[in-house]
């Protein structure tokens, strides 16, 4: 399997596990499975974090950077073709990194690992969405 971390699947996979469904925590685990981490994700928590809409330590991004290097977590970086299709994308969800990460996915035909329940409004395969 291959999939794509969301934001908050990442933080808690590192810092609250007990936070992840334990299915998701199997993926996760297997080591079969290729597990990716848009860049996007970095960007959307170094805005959150100057905006003081959420709290992590000033070496945060570069921890969870080392961690992702430690577990053979991919980094994805945004591509033209990404961004092309968040423009075909109907607005469903207005979030841009979410609509991001959804475009990442169909584009690399990856398995979102993810709570949010507005990426199931896409054409978009999804673990774990309440």
């Amino acid at each position: 399997m291959r999939a794509l971390l969301d934001t908050h699947t990442l933080l808690w996979l590192v810092d609250s596990p007990d936070k992840l469904p334990a299915a998701v925590t199997a993926i996760c685990e297997d080591e079969n499975n290729a597990l990716f981490i848009s860049i996007a994700s970095f960007w959307e928590l170094s805005i959150k974090m100057s905006l003081g809409k959420i709290e992590l330590e000033d070496n945060a991004l570069a921890r969870l950077q080392t961690w992702c290097d430690e577990n053979t977590v991919q980094l994805l970086h945004i591509q033209v073709s990404h961004c092309q299709q968040v423009q075909t994308l109907p607005f469903h969800h207005r979030d841009p990194f979410d609509r991001l990460l959804i475009a990442q996915a169909m584009c690399e035909k990856l398995i979102l690992l993810s709570a949010d329940g507005h990426f199931t409004d896409y054409a978009v395969d999804v673990i774990w969405k309440h």
